[in-house]
């Protein structure tokens, strides 16, 4: 007997020593508690990467590592999304989405509305937008969305009419008066700002005019007001609206100090939108 119980004391002891015999109120994390969920989002660089940047330390806190991929056109970051290479991407309006999504037959939708870069008018030779000259050539963005927007603000500028009802929506071929003949040039968005040299007027949105440092305040002859309908979004793929980590990403991204952020980098160019 008295080996028997000696036994059990050694067995005890080594217990004791890997494990704690006599047990624990302490219990174990589960496997991968402390580990980050890895967010990918896709932005172009100006504005959209710069605020992504700023919310890293914050989302970090909250166990989400966002990582920015940085793109310079606007098809493969929704192409990469519908690919699940990206997790959300933040670069466009819901308009151009919603048209995307329409003519590729995908499922993305919007997350959170973040910002407006309201749409400009510029040019390397002419100071005063009611000096146009006849035949002018103006450059404009040849994605149908952008496109239409930009029709539209010439119109408001006062340099063509369009089709009645067309709003954003119009084409080139629905300019129903063109008093001074003015030649439009379809030119893809992120190209714009190269064209000033070869045209009279462009019409450039916000992001691709800071890249090119253009002042959208100060450079542009003529702009959209802050009432523009065009809020930058972000968009993930449909069902994924609830995932805990997009959940974060949105709220970060409508927080005080990003307002702030906006307001004070941008002066105007860029609008909070929430």
């Amino acid at each position: 007997m008295k080996k028997i119980i000696a036994l059990l004391a050694t067995l005890c002891l080594a217990t004791l020593l890997i494990a704690g015999c006599g047990g624990s109120d302490k219990k174990a994390a589960p496997a991968g508690a402390d580990k980050k969920v890895t967010l990918k989002v896709g932005a172009t660089p100006v504005p959209h990467a710069e605020i992504l940047n700023l919310i890293k330390p914050t989302l970090a806190k909250e166990g989400v590592d966002l990582q920015v991929i940085e793109f310079t056109d606007y098809v493969k970051p929704n192409l990469s999304l519908n690919d699940k290479e990206l997790d959300a991407n933040f670069f466009q309006h819901i308009p151009y989405l919603e048209k995307f999504c329409k003519d590729r037959n995908l499922q993305l939708v919007s997350l959170v509305k973040v910002h407006i870069e309201p749409m400009g008018i510029y040019s390397k030779t002419i100071k005063d937008i009611k000096q146009v000259p006849d035949g002018a050539k103006i450059s404009i963005p040849n994605d149908p969305t952008n496109g239409g927007r930009a029709l539209a603000l010439l119109e408001k500028a006062g340099l063509l009419k369009m089709k009645e009802g067309v709003g954003v929506n119009g084409t080139v071929a629905n300019i129903t008066s063109n008093p001074k003949k003015l030649q439009i040039i379809e030119v893809e968005a992120a190209l714009l700002p190269r064209s000033l040299g070869d045209v009279n007027l462009s019409v450039i949105n916000s992001n691709f005019a800071m890249e090119a440092k253009l002042n959208p305040v100060k450079d542009s002859l003529f702009s959209e007001g802050k009432e523009s309908p065009y809020a930058n979004i972000v968009a993930v793929r449909k069902g994924d609206e609830n995932r805990p980590e997009l959940q974060k990403l949105a709220k970060a991204l409508t927080s005080p100090e990003v307002k702030k952020f906006i307001e004070e980098k941008y002066k105007g160019a860029v609008v909070p939108a929430f």
